[in-house]
């Protein structure tokens, strides 16, 4: 079984809109057309079984919209191969209840994003969020290091993780998982690798290694490409340990079916390929 889990889709009728503007943005490529019918297409030549969906809150008022989408997918989850987290938006004054309703709901954590949310990782409203979803047992995942559409703005550093976590009561953070998208830290690898092993985190493999595919419009330059080599990639995974990496693909934005030849040409032993393709997603996702 493979499973990635980040990955983002939108409903059919803006998923034409979304993926243009972020693809100007990020003067970055698409590989699917950002619908659900596309994100399966993608999988099914990839070899992926479940897809987990990452949906971004950008203001409070799409936050129940977002999560009752999130369950209506997760309803079909045997028959789709899509998976919905839910979100949160911390600026919510319902961030409470609204967390209380993911749970209710079945959906098994929330997506944040700081850079579109225009706050540090370690900011109150993070840390408020971070305790209530410990409470609730839910799964928190976050973008994580620089952001492709935002340079030069950091607004999650390995430096923010540590210190919210070491802010969390230490009654709430047990148990207490947190996913850190792009193995940690995007374009910071040195600094995760130094900083967070000790922190009871889990990073997925989303938008890290080989090259991310730019627009031909000139902006990036060849070596703006370059991300993570096979040494710097197993030296992450040997610092974290194969039971605390998540394969991921942050779909559209790659390509799935490159991200499982990559993964797998890996050398990494059967077993841990096998955590990192499927196990550990399994065990997070309660399946």
């Amino acid at each position: 079984m493979i499973i990635d889990f980040h990955t983002h889709m939108f409903p059919d009728k803006i998923a034409e809109k979304a993926v243009g503007k972020l693809a100007l943005a990020s003067h970055s490529r698409a590989f699917t057309d950002g619908t659900a019918d596309g994100l399966r297409a993608s999988m099914e030549r990839a070899g992926i079984d479940i897809s987990v969906v990452l949906p971004v809150v950008t203001s409070p008022a799409q936050t129940r919209r977002i999560n009752e989408r999130a369950a209506a997918l997760d309803g079909d989850f045997n028959g789709s191969g899509l998976y919905s987290f839910g979100g949160i938006h911390p600026d919510s004054p319902d961030w409470k209840d609204e967390l209380e309703e993911v749970k209710a709901l079945g959906i098994k954590g929330i997506k944040v994003h700081p850079y579109y949310h225009e706050m540090n990782f370690d900011d109150i409203r993070y840390l408020r969020v971070l305790e209530k979803c410990a409470e609730l047992g839910l799964v928190v995942v976050t973008h994580s290091g620089f952001d492709i559409g935002f340079p030069g703005v950091q607004r999650c550093s390995p430096q923010m993780v540590g210190h919210a976590l070491r802010e969390i009561a230490a009654d709430q953070a047990a148990g207490f998982q947190l996913v850190l998208a792009h193995m940690g830290g995007w374009r910071c690898w040195d600094e995760v690798r130094e900083l967070l092993p000790p922190y009871p985190v889990m990073l997925d493999m989303s938008l890290s290694g080989g090259r991310f595919f730019p627009l031909p419009d000139g902006y990036w330059k060849e070596e703006d490409t370059i991300m993570m080599d096979e040494e710097q990639f197993m030296g992450m995974i040997r610092a974290f340990g194969p039971e605390r990496i998540l394969f991921a693909t942050d779909s559209p934005w790659s390509d799935q079916k490159e991200s499982v030849r990559a993964l797998e040409a890996l050398p990494l032993a059967p077993g841990e390929k096998e955590l990192i393709l499927s196990g550990n997603a399994m065990k997070l996702l309660g399946l």
